[in-house]
């Protein structure tokens, strides 16, 4: 099974792309939704973010204050880190079994979002990678009229990432969201068409 990762910096349209996708039947693993399902009510990673973190990142109920922990990670890089250092593997994971579950259902190929992706070493999973970009303040406008950020917030979620120059040259495809929607939509499946007939860009280490 081909897998074919879409990465890029928050704020950057990965999600309308990916939807795209999805509407063609691209069947998506999307890293996000397991770093979200870790850390709901009962996930795996519960414990181990009160353990290392405490009780001031959870709600009384027992849920996790996310503006609390990213009010600590986005501030502090050590915080950061070592939140990475207690995710990033169990989402790998998870995303391993996902993507193995396509496989053996058949699938031809998979779209695998996520916006760490060589962040996180898992680049190593696809054969070909598409980052989407977008400029700085479009990115900006978006962050904040989705998480009611201000700003400042807004720009530390970006400066928190790779710089986009580093990820559009470790990728092997770019794709532009500064566009109407209907055109960004007719590009993304234009440039989904030519990843799949131009074949892997690189050797995945891990094979579906």
């Amino acid at each position: 099974m081909r897998v074919i990762a879409l990465t890029g910096g928050i704020g950057s349209g990965k999600s309308t792309v990916a939807a795209a996708y999805r509407a063609i039947g691209v069947k998506v693993v999307d890293a996000d939704v397991i770093s979200r399902a870790l850390t709901a009510p009962g996930g795996e990673a519960l414990p181990l973010i009160r353990q290392t973190f405490g009780d001031g990142v959870f709600h009384a109920d027992g849920t996790l204050d996310r503006a609390a922990l990213g009010g600590r990670v986005f501030s502090d890089p050590a915080v950061r880190s070592a939140l990475n250092a207690l995710l990033h593997p169990m989402i790998t994971q998870r995303v391993v079994r996902e993507l193995q579950a396509l496989a053996n259902a058949g699938e031809p190929a998979a779209l695998l979002e996520i916006p760490l992706l060589f962040e996180t070493g898992m680049d190593h999973l696809a054969d070909a990678v598409i980052c989407v970009t977008a400029p700085e303040e479009t990115r900006i406008r978006r962050i904040r009229r989705r998480d009611g950020l201000t700003r400042e917030e807004a720009l530390a979620r970006i400066r928190s990432q790779n710089p986009a120059q580093t990820t559009v040259n470790l990728s092997d495809y770019t794709l532009s969201t500064d566009a109407p929607y209907a055109l960004t939509r007719a590009q993304a499946l234009a440039l989904w068409k030519r990843v799949l007939e131009d074949g892997p860009k690189r050797e995945a280490q891990q094979s579906y």
